[in-house]
This record gives structure tokens, sequence and C-alpha cells, in this order.
């Protein structure tokens, strides 16, 4: 294939089978991406090539492929390949959810899963993701849906892919409790359950970290000083290298016990500290709800 000047916007989406794949690519077509569904992997070099030669009319393409292709999926790995000795740059988001997450949306959809053939569902979600641990390990962005609404994930999307998004590097910072699960599309996790829970103070029991007196409580301890200059060092000393290897997202999670007070103050700190540095930050409280309902 010969090599082309028109710049081009290449995004590849793919990912576990109901784990949202669909619905990121009609949010993307809402940004003005040409979006194919379900393109075989072999297809994928020729796809690009047309679209380049297209004098710009086509400058962003998102372009979903998984294991609906069958027997076609196991040439996108020669497909990329192509790509990358052709020297044309692509992203991989991939999309994935907890088992229980996946097993949910199948029975409350009804649809068959693409790999169920004389299997049950359980086993097809688990031969799936065995299949697609190789490409996900060269995912440039992972969401993990399963945490997310249809209004959250596409503001997620608008965040990162939008005309009007900064060039920037983003850093995805979560509050989250270890007692519901680590979020699945985490690259760094920070246990935060060293620090003194406001939890046994019967006055902040029923507050979050969001509430003025558990921030003051947690970040006024010296260990919590401490701490937060350390990780915002490491941080500060890692970002220059995920950016310099081609990511443009960095996905930070920071949990204690339940995700209501000391991980929701110290990802609100952190992100406020790196925002002063100049970087581009998204902050989320993934069980925060969880106490403001039950409050």
């Amino acid at each position: 294939m010969e090599k082309k000047e028109e710049k081009l916007h290449i995004l590849i989406i793919t990912g576990l089978s109901g784990a949202g794949k669909t619905q990121v690519a009609n949010c993307l077509e809402d940004m003005g991406y040409y979006c194919v569904d379900n393109l075989p992997p072999a297809l994928l070099p020729k796809f690009v090539e047309l679209s380049m030669q297209s004098e710009g009319r086509v400058d962003k393409v998102a372009l979903v492929i998984d294991v609906r292709g069958g027997d076609f999926f196991s040439d996108l790995s020669q497909s990329l390949h192509e790509l990358k000795e052709d020297r044309i740059a692509y992203e991989i988001l991939f999309l994935e959810a907890a088992d229980d997450v996946l097993v949910r949306r199948f029975k409350e959809s009804r649809r068959r899963h693409p790999l169920s053939d004389h299997r049950q569902l359980m086993e097809s979600i688990q031969l799936e993701r065995k299949m697609l641990e190789e490409l996900r390990g060269r995912a440039n962005l992972v969401i993990d849906t399963g945490g997310l609404s249809v209004r959250q994930l596409k503001d997620k999307l608008q965040s990162l892919y939008s005309e009007s998004r900064s060039a920037q590097f983003t850093v995805n910072i979560v509050s989250f409790g270890y007692k519901w699960g680590i979020p699945l599309d985490s690259d760094i996790v920070m246990d935060v359950r060293f620090l003194t829970n406001p939890f046994y103070d019967p006055l902040m029991r029923s507050l979050t970290g969001e509430d003025r007196e558990v921030i003051e409580y947690v970040l006024e301890s010296p260990v919590t000083r401490s701490f937060t200059r350390r990780f915002l060092n490491l941080l500060k000393y890692l970002i220059p290298y995920y950016v310099q290897e081609g990511k443009t997202n960095l996905a930070v999670s920071i949990g204690c016990t339940g995700g209501q007070h000391r991980s929701v103050v110290l990802t609100d700190y952190v992100a406020g500290q790196l925002k002063k540095m100049g970087y581009n930050v998204l902050t989320r409280h993934r069980d925060v709800a969880r106490y403001k309902m039950e409050g």
C-alpha cells in the first residue's frame, strides 16, 4: 500500500460482546466519524487506503471489529501489521465489563452470544475474554462500561474524541470501594486504606468525601500530606513515559474500603493538583451514589 499524506484518524473499536460497541459507534457517528460495524479484518488496509484517497472528505473513521467476524477475525493481527508497515497510525479502543454485567445485558436483550454454539453463556464470555487478551494488551485505551450510564459513556467519548477536545494527554481518575471491586480499565491502582477512616467517626459516617468535614479530616493528616506528595511525584515521573509510548489516556483508580470517604477526597485532591500542573484531568466517583441513595 502506497503511503498517503492525508491526515486520517483511524479508531478501531473492539472488545467483549455486550460491552457497548454499538453504542460507542453510534456516539462517534454523531461526532462526525464515518463508522463501519463488523468490518472483516482482511478489508481493513483496503478501507483505510480508500479513506485516505478521499481528498479530505473522510478524515476520521471508526471501525468495529470483533469476534462476530468468525474465522475472519484471525486476520486482524496481519491487517494491523500491514498498517504499521505502511506507517499508518491508528488507535485501538477496547471495551469490556465484568462477567456478571455481560450476563445481565445478554439476558435483558435476549440476544445470542456470537460464540455460543454448544456453549453456555458464561463459557462463551470467558472464551471470548481469553481470545481477546492479546488485543486488549495492544489497546491505546480500555474502557470498563459496567459502571457507566449511556450518558456517562457519551461524555467520556466526547472528552476523548470530539473535535473540541484538547490535544493534551488525559488523566482519568476514579475513586472506588474495594468492597465493590476494582475498576477493570485501571492502568494504576492506588490503595489508600492505610489512611485513618472517617467512617468510624459517628459525625462523619453518613457523609462522603465531597463534604467539607471529611475533606478536612483526611487532608489534615500528616500521613496524607506525605503520601500525596510522593504519589504526585510518581505520576509526574510516569506520565511522560506513557505519552512517549503513544497512550492518550491514563486511568488512575484510587480505592478505599467502600469508596465513600478517603478515596473520594484523594481523587479530587490529586486531580486538582494535576490540573494546576497543566494536565488535562477527568474525575469520577464510581461508588459515592450508593451512599447518597442510602442516605
